[in-house]
């Protein structure tokens, strides 16, 4: 089943009087629990791309459906909804509360709605990501790879229609990095998460069922791993 589909997409800056295409005409379309990365190099669109799709930013035209809604067409309040409860997103630097201990951080998208968390699937989470013990901490007290789990637990706590992940092993140390992917799978695996995983990092790519290659706002290659 198609969860997204974005067509025509492009995202221009002006730069003075100057303009940068940083997305031209991209068409993509992502199957329910499917695992895709995207790869390219420093300024081939993906981080752009990904933004586009998390409804972070907006596309200078072309249309993205996510679950049938077009996110292009929603106002910022309406935007901002969506994006809690239908995006999951991971990024680098993690992007936690440091006020907040890690339950909290956790279930931030469900507290923001003003709704009653389901505790069945926060336990089943936390359980996964064997975060049990570290409930009551501050992102502080936590490693690197803690922090990580954090914003992975968080991003899967409204069951997203899919899971955005910016390059999220660029702060980590190769240990803590093939844990994380491994996690990313597993959520892959054990919920039908549809994962999309932005890298630079080839290997890491390779843990992925597709493929997609970026080069100039284009998309150049698109492969399936067997």
């Amino acid at each position: 089943m198609e969860i997204l589909r974005c067509s025509h997409l492009t995202k221009m800056y002006k730069n003075g009087s100057n303009k940068i295409m940083a997305l031209d005409d991209i068409s993509l379309t992502l199957e329910k629990g499917s695992f895709t990365a995207i790869i390219g190099a420093s300024g081939s669109g993906k981080s752009t791309l990904l933004h586009l799709l998390g409804g972070v930013d907006r596309p200078t035209s072309g249309n993205i459906f996510i679950e049938d809604t077009d996110i292009s067409t929603l106002n910022m309040e309406e935007l901002a909804a969506f994006r809690r409860r239908k995006v999951g997103l991971v990024y680098q630097f993690y992007n936690l509360i440091p006020t907040l201990d890690v339950r909290k951080n956790i279930l931030l998208p469900v507290l923001l709605d003003g709704r009653k968390p389901n505790e069945e699937r926060f336990e089943q989470i936390v359980n996964t990501l064997g975060l049990t013990d570290r409930l009551s901490h501050l992102p502080r007290e936590l490693s690197g790879g803690q922090q990580q789990r954090v914003a992975i637990a968080r991003s899967l706590i409204y069951q997203p229609a899919i899971l955005l992940a910016d390059e999220p092993t660029g702060n980590l140390d190769r240990r803590n990095s093939e844990e994380t992917i491994e996690l990313l799978k597993l959520s892959n695996r054990k919920y039908n998460q549809t994962v999309l995983l932005i890298t630079h990092d080839e290997k890491t790519a390779l843990m992925a069922e597709r493929i997609l290659t970026l080069e100039d706002g284009k998309i150049i290659r698109d492969e399936v791993m067997s």
